[in-house]
Formats: C-alpha cells, sequence, structure tokens
C-alpha cells in the first residue's frame, strides 16, 4: 500500500507532536550553552531528528520479532527511562549551576558543550517515537509495508529536525540576552528538563 495524501498528514502530525519535547530540550541546550558553536549548534537538531527517525523503525521490526509482549513492557517502563534521563541531565545542570553561583564571580564558567549529554537527550525525547514504530507494526497502512515505515521515520526526523533547529535558535538569541546571568539560566535549563521529564512521567503513568 503506498502512501495517501492522508496519511501522510497524519505521520506529520505524529512528527509535531513528538517533537514538542525536543524543541523544549532545544531551547534549553541553547539557553544554557552560551559558547556553542554552529558545528556543534547543528548537532542538536541533528541528533534529536535522527533518533526521532531511528527509534520508530527500531520499534516497529521490535514489535514484529516479539509482538504483544514488547509492546506491554515497554508501555510499562518507557516513561521511566525518559524521566531518569532527564533528572539526571536536569539536576547536574543545577548542581553545576549553585556551584557556579558561589563561586567568586571571576571563577564562573558557562556550561560546557557536551556531545554525550545530547545522546542522552535524544534518547530521552525519543522514546515515544520507539512506541510509535510498535503501533505501526498493527495499524493498517504500516504493518505489511515497511517502505511505508521508513517514509514515516523519515518525515518524523525531518520535522524534528526543523522544531528543534527552531528551539535552538530561539533558546541562543535568549541566552544571548541573559549571557551574563551565568549560572541564573543553567538553573533554568535544569528545571526545564525536569518538568519535562514530569510530564512525560505523568503522562505515562495516567
Amino acid at each position: 500500500m503506498s502512501m495517501t495524501w492522508v496519511l501522510i498528514l497524519e505521520v506529520f502530525l505524529i512528527g509535531l507532536s513528538l517533537s514538542v519535547d525536543a524543541f523544549a530540550v532545544s531551547v534549553t541546550d541553547g539557553l544554557c550553552n552560551h559558547n556553542l558553536t554552529k558545528k556543534k549548534g547543528i548537532t542538536i537538531p541533528l541528533v534529536f531528528g535522527i533518533f526521532q527517525a531511528v527509534m520508530p523503525i527500531i520499534g516497529y521490526f521490535i514489535a514484529y520479532g516479539l509482538g504483544q509482549v514488547f509492546s506491554e513492557i515497554f508501555d510499562a517502563v518507557d516513561h521511566w527511562i525518559a524521566f531518569v534521563l532527564l533528572l539526571v541531565i536536569g539536576g547536574k545542570m543545577i548542581l553545576d549551576a549553585v556551584k557556579e553561583l558561589r563561586s567568586p564571580e571571576e571563577e564562573l564558567k558557562c556550561k560546557k558543550y557536551s556531545f554525550p549529554e545530547v545522546l542522552l537527550q535524544g534518547v530521552a525525547t525519543s522514546i515515544d517515537a520507539l512506541f510509535i514504530g510498535v503501533t505501526f507494526a498493527a495499524t493498517d497502512g504500516f504493518k505489511d509495508s515497511i517502505p511505508n515505515v521508513l517514509i514515516s521515520a523519515l518525515i518524523i526526523g525531518c520535522t524534528t529536525f526543523i522544531i528543534s533547529l527552531a528551539g535552538l535558535l530561539a533558546g541562543v538569541k535568549v541566552g544571548n540576552v541573559l549571557k551574563n546571568k551565568v549560572g541564573i539560566t543553567e538553573i533554568i535549563g535544569g528545571l526545564v528538563l525536569i518538568g519535562i521529564g514530569l510530564k512525560i512521567l505523568i503522562q505515562g503513568l495516567i
């Protein structure tokens, strides 16, 4: 079955909904990484987009291999995984910021870009996309069409990349305004990440 315009629109809307958390985290990264270069900055939306594209594909094939058992297990733990990852990243940002604020002004340092941290953020914000792949395995138009799954994953990934890039640029602009508030911006960013984690957790528990 080929992709219809209705199906493409449906996937695009799924991509928009999945990219909300990635957008918020991108804003936070732009806000807190005051010395972010263009080369490093582009990796943030790129990583988020790649994870959002790859996760549905992984979920789709795992669902075919393990079926309902995997779906039930994953549904029980996915929100906890995202929450713990964002809690750890956000908590570390806040602790580092508190240490900075307690230091003499000349010792204050901007938060440094960390690619491993970006990867963890990519995982945390894309776990929902893994479950979307699981649902594809049981949805008409996807369950018997690997090309449709691959096209859908590409649409979701591209949508997330664009949304995340917009969030990053917005965060950088705000960060430039608050560039003399080193520490404060990291606390705000850490709280945002923890808030996103709590949102994901609450949604998963309800």
